[in-house]
């Protein structure tokens, strides 16, 4: 009797193991914010990936016959000083941020998963060699090492995007690595090497697919920071360069006419603004989704 009753609960649980994604994934639709996040962002890469079809405007041709038009039929978001329609450079400037912030994180993880789980599976000097590494990037802050590198390297959406990406591996790299110490030490990883696995095995069969979700957050929550981050380099003039349509480019030249023509500055923030809430948003969504420890907090 008692076998047969502890074969039913283990029965049942194994039916109801598939429910668990569905459930999670009820539980991001509950959460009004993170749910408004998830929309925002799709709308965000829907343009991004249709900006010709959206943009009523080429973005880098003038019309000096309309420079500084206030915001009207002709053109819904008004013109810069050139007369270019503000609605089509926003639109190009959000398709812009989104690229440069995907190809950062991007790059950043291509180059910090596996230095975290080499530094954390292996320990000892590769562990000591890696974590030096990290703790001299975060030496400097965020903005202050992709602007500097940006400097080095030199004005262009390339060299801005390399910045970017090589300024969040710290972060990708800690993760990984507390991540891989947590997961080194279960019993599915111990049985994978005792069975013989290989350490390439281990590492990429078992131990990267526990970690993808907090890696899945911190890609999320890294998308703004790179869309920050490249606003700043574009402003400063280290990242995109006119006539090229970026939302840094467009505060830069609005300065000069900030009173007369503020559309020319409010539209451009209110896009960085939208992009970094909606991603923000949608990683703290996913984080409760992902984190295994999230219910119990």
């Amino acid at each position: 009797m008692s076998a047969a009753a502890t074969a039913v609960p283990a029965a049942e649980e194994r039916e109801r193991a598939p429910l668990a994604p569905l459930s999670r994934l009820r539980l991001l639709t509950r959460n009004k914010l993170a749910l408004t996040g998830a929309v925002a962002a799709a709308i965000l890469v829907l343009i991004a990936v249709f900006a010709p079809l959206i943009a009523p405007y080429d973005p880098a041709r003038p019309d000096f016959s309309a420079a500084l038009h206030q915001p009207g039929w002709a053109h819904w978001l008004g013109t810069d000083d050139l007369g270019r329609d503000q609605l089509s450079r926003v639109v190009y400037g959000v398709r812009a941020s989104l690229q440069i912030g995907l190809l950062a994180v991007a790059l950043a993880f291509a180059a910090g998963v596996p230095l975290g789980l080499i530094a954390g599976y292996y320990g000892r000097f590769a562990d000591s060699v890696v974590s030096r590494l990290t703790d001299t990037l975060l030496a400097f802050p965020f903005l202050v090492l992709a602007v500097g590198l940006a400097t080095i390297l030199g004005p262009s959406l390339l060299n801005a995007t390399i910045a970017v990406g090589v300024s969040q591996i710290p972060a990708v790299i800690r993760i990984t690595r507390a991540e891989t110490l947590r997961l080194k030490h279960l019993d599915y990883v111990a049985a994978a090497v005792a069975n013989g696995g290989g350490d390439g095995t281990v590492l990429f069969r078992h131990i990267l697919p526990g970690a993808l979700s907090a890696l899945t957050v911190q890609a999320t929550v890294g998308i703004p920071t790179a869309i920050i981050g490249e606003a700043l380099l574009s402003f400063l003039g280290l990242g995109i360069q006119p006539p090229s349509a970026s939302l840094g480019v467009m505060l830069s030249s609005a300065q000069a006419y900030i009173a007369a023509a503020p559309w020319m500055a409010i539209f451009p923030g209110l896009a960085i603004i939208a992009a970094t809430l909606a991603f923000n948003l949608l990683g703290d969504g996913l984080r409760d989704i992902l984190d295994p420890q999230g219910d119990s907090r």
